[in-house]
């Protein structure tokens, strides 16, 4: 493992970015420096855990927060926020009786030991991972269960969304929803049930809710898939080398995700499954191990299929006995920026790295979904070198290898950019980035707007109070 040479953040400050914020809020933006570039008119949405404890009993990972929506609205050169919980049925029960209630995914426990947790397989659903605006709904995404409907201009919650009848009680609808941009956009998602044989089911909705194709294959073997890409012709997975022993999670011991093996003997599964009917002749092909939480993208290429992704030397196992704000960076391997080219025809793969600087949260242009592109954004550590929190924003040129970065370090640390173009774009990079950013000198979060072209500093939209690092979001260009 390569570290950095110094540190260029304080774990002290890293931490703070996890405490909890209990206030919803709503206000205009009066504190920004710099100016709002004109024709930058839209919504901000953002998901995340805004909840790390339950009345002042914390919660084991910050992925077991309940999630917290906000909306950052620009309009006329002025900026409106709004954040608001998801009322989920175990938020308010859990806030009605002030105690935690369930078991967490990532290993949050109810009190009373394991005697209190066995068998007890409920599963708290969070809405805190995504956050999406199609067909006049503003969905907050988990990927475990169904969306959660809520009202675009208050975020007020209207209750569990089953997409026209498109789902059922029960059903999952992923967080990482691809939109094809073809002439009508189309939403493409998925759907994982994994076990000893594993279920994909795969949906694409039009943009007036109409189910276009819904199918389901049987993939030997557990699943443990997060993210996953599109092409014109293909949906892809990578199916990561990871076992599943459930009995510490029936027993009460331990939550699922604590449960899971990563097999670094074991190959990665690319799973290349056709999105035209009969959906049939799916194609697996296998690469050496690494473990894949998210794709940048990926596009078919004489024969081929190249899909870039963040992939990991090892999965970061989580640690029951080690608080998550206690995380040594030094001692896990750093997500990287690979590339893995299909052959269809011989069915094999090669990899090949194509930026070795610790990232995570990869977006580009909308436009160039399932497409062949040039550009990728990132969430990036201040140093070349090493794993340590995301402080930066890196963008990086795929045709000539050339990036550019901007840190916000010592004391900024920031996550998953937002690509938004420019209304008269000329050129694949011409727009702006949106990226929220911790600012542990005033415990507050801001909004920075950065020039795509060479991540210059455009304006700092300094918010009240400090929203917890997030997951994910998008942008439409609507104002609410």
């Amino acid at each position: 493992m390569t570290t950095s040479p110094t540190k260029s953040y304080s774990r002290q400050d890293w931490q703070k970015g996890y405490e909890s914020q209990p206030q919803e809020s709503e206000y205009w933006v009066e504190d920004i420096t710099g100016a709002i570039p004109a024709g930058l008119e839209g919504t901000l949405w953002r998901n995340g855990p805004g909840l790390l404890d339950i009345n002042g009993t914390p919660i084991r990972h910050p992925f077991d927060g309940d999630g917290m929506i906000s909306a950052i609205t620009f309009r006329g050169g002025k900026v409106h926020f709004r954040n608001r919980f998801v009322q989920t049925e175990a938020y308010r029960r859990e806030q009605a009786e002030g105690k935690i209630l369930y078991r967490g995914v990532f290993g949050t426990q109810k009190p009373g030991g394991w005697l209190n947790n066995i068998f007890d397989l409920r599963l708290k659903n969070i809405a805190n991972t995504n956050v999406l605006y199609w067909n006049k709904k503003l969905l907050a995404l988990w990927e475990a269960a169904e969306p959660h409907h809520l009202h675009p201009k208050t975020l007020e919650t209207i209750g569990l969304d089953y997409l026209g009848g498109i789902l059922q009680p029960g059903d999952a609808f992923s967080a990482h929803p691809r939109i094809d941009p073809t002439q009508e956009p189309i939403l493409v998602n998925f759907a994982i049930k994994p076990g000893l044989s594993s279920k994909i089911t795969i949906y694409e909705i039009d943009t007036q809710g109409k189910l276009l194709s819904c199918h389901s294959h049987s993939v030997a073997g557990f699943c443990f898939i997060h993210d996953f890409v599109i092409t014109p012709n293909y949906c892809i997975f990578f199916q990561n080398p990871v076992t599943y022993n459930p009995f510490p999670f029936l027993l009460g011991w331990r939550g699922a995700g604590e449960c899971l093996q990563y097999q670094a003997q074991q190959p990665t599964r690319i799973l290349l499954i056709p999105r035209r009917a009969p959906y049939e002749d799916i194609t697996v092909v296998e690469t050496p191990a690494g473990f894949v939480f998210h794709h940048a993208n990926a596009f078919e290429r004489e024969g081929q299929v190249c899909i870039d992704s963040i992939c990991y030397e090892s999965l970061p196992q989580i640690n029951p006995d080690t608080p998550y704000q206690d995380v040594d960076f030094d001692s896990l391997d750093p997500g990287q920026l690979w590339r893995f080219t299909v052959n269809l025809e011989d069915k094999t793969a090669e990899s090949k790295m194509l930026l070795s600087r610790c990232v995570e949260f990869p977006v580009i242009h909308p436009d160039y979904v399932g497409r062949e592109y040039r550009y990728v954004y990132l969430g990036t550590a201040h140093h070349s070198t090493g794993n340590a929190p995301l402080q930066g924003v890196i963008k990086f040129d795929l045709v000539t290898g050339e990036s550019w970065v901007h840190s916000f370090a010592p004391r900024g640390f920031t996550g998953e950019p937002i690509f938004v173009p420019k209304p008269q774009a000329t050129s694949e990079d011409d727009g702006w980035l949106l990226c929220m950013v911790y600012d542990a000198e005033f415990h507050r979060s801001d909004v920075v707007i950065l020039d795509a072209l060479d991540l210059a500093p455009i304006a700092r939209i300094h918010l009240k109070q400090h929203i917890p690092y997030g997951l994910h979001g998008s942008w439409v260009g609507e104002c609410f």
